[in-house]
């Protein structure tokens, strides 16, 4: 279980301030904080136009951001039960974005993965891998991702250069992306995984998919949609 809920929800009402401190601390590429209600809130979606992290329009009404680990069964469960009904819901019709955050906290194999899963996406392959690791995860413990598997994977799902992927299982740029997503959410006092923030609405753990719902349809209908 998470602590995150609420020292997310106390980060995520404080004031510009704290939004700069953010993207100082992580370089993070944060949307300024907006006005709402007479209250600074704090946007944590980047909408980055191309990110291979990220699914759904960018300019999408409802941004959903996870923070998560590879080896963590609990994103397992959320990757495998509550993600392909969510896409189908509202993110193939362009109301809700989601923001992948890497956040790795079960070791070197974590990181590794994260990093693996981000040169699947160099080239065009991240989703498809984040799909086969958390397949394949257990219900409970930590799923072995050593680097052979990591290029199992690669292969399984086609990615068309294993030459260049193997090479940047290695690349400074891109451990440098999973560790900038890490510091970010340690800020924000996220210190297990799943967690999630629906634009401005945290939620904690694998909950089941009716919770997404209720707060996907309650930020729409704020958005007016």
């Amino acid at each position: 279980m998470l602590i995150g809920a609420a020292a997310v929800l106390a980060v995520v009402t404080v004031g510009v301030v704290a939004q700069q401190s953010v993207q100082e601390a992580t370089s993070a590429p944060a949307e300024q904080s907006r006005e709402n209600s007479g209250e600074e809130t704090l946007d944590l979606a980047r909408r980055v136009d191309g990110e291979v992290t990220a699914l759904g329009e960018v300019d999408a009404p409802v941004v959903l951001v996870e923070y998560a680990d590879f080896r963590c069964p609990f994103c397992g469960v959320f990757a495998r039960d509550t993600l392909p009904v969510l896409v189908e819901e509202y993110v193939d019709s362009g109301q809700v974005r989601i923001e992948w955050r890497d956040l790795p906290v079960f070791g070197e194999e974590s990181t590794a993965a994260a990093v693996a899963a981000r040169a699947a996406g160099e080239q065009g392959f991240f989703w498809e891998f984040a799909e086969v690791v958390f397949a394949g995860a257990p219900e409970r413990g930590h799923v072995a991702l050593p680097p052979e598997r990591l290029l199992e994977i690669a292969t399984e799902i086609g990615v068309p250069n294993l030459e260049q992927f193997v090479s940047d299982l290695d690349n400074a740029e891109l451990l440098e992306k999973v560790n900038i997503d890490a510091a970010e959410a340690r800020y924000l006092g996220i210190t297990s995984t799943p967690m999630f923030v629906v634009n401005e609405t945290p939620i904690s753990g694998a909950m089941p998919v009716e919770v997404f719902r209720d707060t996907i349809d309650s930020e729409l209908a704020k958005a007016g949609r």
